[in-house]
């Protein structure tokens, strides 16, 4: 699969509650939560972000609490993937049981800019900034992961499964 868009830039320890505040935590609705993604840090961010657009952030993105909230605030809101070096583990294991695509780089999130567009080839394992003629090499998901991702979620990769299972018993 193939992931096109524009960066947007994070700092270091991004955390939960600032990727959706606590207190929009009274609904679990995507469409609410999106409209409120990242608004503490900066409060027209899905305003300017379109569908598609990419955050590269700093070490440790999705710190902080265990909220599944999280990671659905930014699906919600359109973003198509999140790169960093590292992230809340927390964070990490709920963006790929909801299906957002994360990758971890060392490298890119020093060396490229705000509004670079960016072309994430999930099956290689690599990011290229269009803008510099750059290629990152990145964590390849194992194959079930990617198919959990792929699927939308860990919820509709159970159900094919499932299905699948009983095909064959």
């Amino acid at each position: 699969m193939i992931i096109k868009g524009k960066v947007w830039k994070f700092k270091d320890n991004i955390d939960t509650d600032v990727i959706i505040p606590a207190r929009y935590l009274n609904t679990s609705d995507p469409k609410e939560l999106a409209l409120h993604c990242m608004e503490d840090y900066d409060s027209e961010f899905v305003k300017k972000m379109n569908q598609g657009d990419i955050i590269v952030a700093g070490r440790n993105f999705g710190c902080g609490s265990s909220r599944e909230h999280a990671p659905i605030a930014l699906k919600a809101a359109g973003i198509s993937c999140v790169i960093a070096p590292s992230f809340g583990r927390i964070f990490f294991r709920n963006a790929i049981n909801i299906g957002l695509p994360i990758f971890e780089s060392e490298e890119i999130a020093g060396q490229c800019s705000e509004g670079d567009l960016l072309e994430v080839d999930t099956v290689k394992g690599t990011i290229k900034n269009l803008n510099k003629d750059k290629v990152y090499k990145t964590n390849l998901m194992p194959e079930f992961i990617q198919n959990i991702i792929s699927l939308g979620g860990l919820r509709e990769y159970v159900k094919e499964e499932l299905q699948r299972r009983e095909k064959n018993v």
